[in-house]
């Protein structure tokens, strides 16, 4: 529905004291005889109520009439004329009753205390009726606490009621619909303090504002409204609420019933920017224009700021000019949002002609503005900026809070500044401030990366202790540094930290510590935090076992791997070819190449396709074992099968013929690694080399150190060569060849830079 096009009636109804009726919309649209009654699901109330006869008895008798209405026209209530008139009182007689007594004829108080005392000592149950003809009562008297009282009991379903139907609405509506009824059905009028009253008690006194959305829905339903205050009330809370679909049909139904004031408005129009619906709200502020209701401060801040927050920032500033045409000062508030606007789209430049103005009209910038314009600056990464302002916030007696230290601390993490970020973050933790967890994770992380882990786990420790979890990225990062600083014995207590205060780290966080302790050989470690983390029932996953089973089979203990394999299926966890590959690995390197050859059967069994690695694993495995035949025919069955080779394979096949003085299919290996445009690698011309001085070819292999320098390696061979040659001259035995290569290859001086002082005075012995 377009609110713009609103047709918002001028009624003038005349609320009448309570003893008046409450005149009505009588828009023919909204005839209370045409409305539908809201169905609301229906609720069971504890106890189970009595139910009224089909046919209800005949009308009490006179002198019953007078008896009750002796006791409660009493200034103070006979208790024990009570206990001999509720015997013969049925609910169905009392209402009667109690609905012919003229209100003057009975006591408020005396009334009261009868229902207390009846539905308490005898579990009398009063008919909701008459419970709503109490009320009435009570407020016609000003005894609006009590009232007060009775109706939320009631609602809640705390007072013994005797209902109409088997399956009744909920209470709240029941009592709406009562007192509705009242205006039709006799001439006990409800008056708007009663409407004032049902409606803010289901606002205030229950979970949600459902209740006073439903009684306000009823009673508009039927042509009843209450004042223009509690219209106010129920339509600000809404808004407060975040509820914004429900003002919108609240506003919709005031406007029918209830000549709206400016408040109305300025909520309504709140209630659009809030939801986004900026050109309604606008909409709406010339409707308001239209009916000669004049905007104020409030309506048109509403306006700046939700233009503000679509990025309107021309239209809202015409509206700041429209404003101040209209003899509307701009407030505080005012300026606060347009510069909010402008840093927001890092018009700087605006906000801060914004904020002169705002100076220029004597206003003082609170620290909403400073920290808007301190942040702005922060998030861009120009802190000098941003400490400028925070030099002139000083200055002006306004110390920096939380807001603004996190800003400035965010603000320096991202200039890289990570000392000062630190010194502010610590005053923060001094003046005892709110730290964000967005301000900590920052820091941290900036400290990982300076390899500074002392002061990164202190403000770890110091976010644990505040209830703030870092993030799993953060504490995935913080554990891997860790391991690599060689701080595993940090990074475990992290761990366990964590675990104890009910925020474990999660698998990926676990995964990377286990790596960690099983790269630094600290197995006992990694095997104690997979028990730990079995007990407690965390998360383990493919890639948490196999971590511990490439760890045990770098450590030679593959028994105990092929146990973790075991444990892995019993839980449920698949294998897969990366466990295989590390098993088949690990069974090589002890030479255990045949029953390599059976794990590499059972992986095939286990539909579990060998992938390029798991080949390179298996040849170098024959070719330790000197079978160099089975590691020929697993390399041709790879070629086959178009598997995409890579620099690994081929140079574990080349080692092998070089160490056997096979030079040949060692160079037609390598013309056939290139054809593919794999380039050769420093373990590539490594063995090359290491075959060629072996056969006493040492001039030949001068050239493959040339090759290597200019057709492998192109410009960036200097650097290469320096990385590469102590691994070529570490498998070089004699010292005349390793010399003779120094000597005669170009750069020599590169060389002295890679090549151990000792080793040069080792082989300088025969050039004397």
């Amino acid at each position: 529905m377009d609110l713009r096009r609103l047709p918002i009636i001028k009624p003038t109804p005349i609320f009448y004291p309570i003893t008046r009726p409450l005149t009505c919309v009588t828009s023919p649209t909204h005839h209370h005889q045409d409305q539908p009654q809201p169905q609301p699901q229906p609720q069971p109330q504890p106890p189970p109520p009595l139910q009224l006869e089909s046919h209800p008895p005949k009308p009490p008798n006179q002198s019953l009439l007078n008896w009750v209405s002796s006791i409660l026209s009493n200034p103070s209530l006979d208790s024990s004329k009570c206990k001999a008139l509720i015997p013969h009182l049925s609910p169905h007689h009392f209402d009667h009753i109690f609905f012919t007594l003229n209100s003057n004829a009975a006591n408020p108080k005396t009334t009261l205390n009868f229902f207390y005392f009846a539905s308490q000592s005898f579990n009398f149950r009063f008919t909701l009726r008459s419970y709503c003809i109490l009320i009435r009562l009570l407020i016609v008297s000003n005894l609006l606490s009590p009232a007060r009282l009775l109706l939320i009991r009631l609602i809640d379903g705390k007072m013994p009621v005797l209902l109409y139907s088997v399956k009744p609405m909920n209470l709240h509506i029941e009592i709406a619909a009562v007192m509705a009824d009242f205006n039709s059905t006799s001439d006990r009028l409800v008056g708007v303090p009663v409407l004032d009253l049902l409606v803010h008690v289901c606002c205030t006194q229950f979970k949600n504002l459902d209740f006073g959305i439903d009684v306000f829905r009823l009673l508009a339903g039927k042509g009843m409204f209450p004042s223009l205050k509690t219209c106010n009330f129920l339509l600000s809370s809404l808004v407060k609420a975040n509820e914004l679909s429900k003002s919108y049909e609240v506003f919709e139904m005031t406007c029918r019933g209830v000549s709206p004031d400016v408040y109305l408005f300025s909520t309504a129009i709140n209630a659009f920017c809030k939801g986004g619906k900026v050109e309604d709200a606008i909409g709406l502020f010339l409707k308001m224009e239209e009916l000669g209701i004049a905007p104020n401060v409030v309506t048109y801040n509403s306006i700046i700021h939700g233009l503000c927050k679509r990025g309107r920032l021309d239209e809202a500033f015409r509206f700041k000019e429209r404003m101040v045409r209209d003899n509307v000062k701009p407030s505080l508030i005012t300026y606060s949002v347009l510069v909010n606007g402008f840093v927001r789209l890092e018009k700087f430049d605006d906000a801060n002609c914004v904020f002169k103005e705002m100076l220029d009209k004597g206003f003082v910038p609170n620290e909403i503005v400073y920290n808007t314009l301190i942040d702005g600056y922060c998030q861009t990464g120009n802190i000098s900026e941003a400490l400028k302002i925070r030099d002139d916030m000083v200055s002006k007696g306004i110390t920096p809070n939380s807001v603004t230290l996190n800003s400035l601390t965010q603000g320096f993490c991202k200039s890289n500044e990570i000392k000062h970020a630190e010194h502010v973050l610590g005053e923060m933790l001094l003046r005892g401030l709110n730290v964000s967890q967005v301000t900590f994770s920052l820091v941290i992380s900036r400290l990982c990366m300076k390899s500074k882990f002392n002061s990164a786990l202190r403000f770890t420790e110091e976010m644990l202790s505040r209830n703030l979890r870092p993030s799993d990225g953060l504490l995935t990062t913080l554990v891997v540094e860790l391991c690599k600083d060689g701080k595993n014995s940090e990074a475990v207590e992290l761990w366990f930290r964590l675990l104890n205060k009910g925020c474990a780290a999660n698998t990926v966080t676990s995964n990377a510590l286990i790596h960690g302790l099983c790269e630094a050989g600290n197995m006992q470690e990694a095997v104690r935090l997979l028990k730990e983390m079995l007990e407690r029932g965390l998360v383990l996953d493919r890639i948490t076992y196999n971590t511990l089973i490439l760890g045990c089979c770098k450590q030679g203990k593959v028994e105990d791997a092929f146990k973790l394999r075991e444990e892995m299926a019993k839980r449920g966890i698949t294998p897969d070819t990366q466990t295989y590959n590390l098993l088949i690995h690990g069974l090589c390197n002890m030479g255990k190449v045949d029953d390599a050859a059976k794990l590499w059967d059972d992986c095939y069994r286990n539909v579990m396709v060998p992938n390029v690695y798991t080949y390179g694993v298996m040849i170098d495995g024959y070719c330790k074992a000197n079978k160099i035949e089975e590691g020929e025919n697993l390399f041709n069955e790879l070629v086959n099968k178009n598997v995409e080779l890579n620099s690994v394979v081929y140079n574990t096949l080349i080692r092998a013929y070089c160490r056997n003085g096979n030079m040949i299919s060692a160079f037609k290996l390598c013309d056939d690694m290139k054809s593919k445009g794999i380039p050769p690698t420093c373990n590539t011309y490594s063995s090359l080399i290491h075959g060629m001085c072996n056969i006493g070819r040492v001039e030949d292999a001068k050239d493959l150190l040339v090759e290597m320098r200019k057709e492998a390696l192109g410009d960036i061979a200097v650097g290469y060569l320096s990385e590469c040659l102590p691994i070529i001259l570490d498998q070089i035995d004699n010292q005349q060849k390793k010399q003779y290569l120094l000597l005669h290859l170009e750069g020599g001086v590169i060389l002295r830079q890679s090549v151990d002082k000792a080793e040069f005075q080792d082989s300088d012995v025969d050039d004397s």
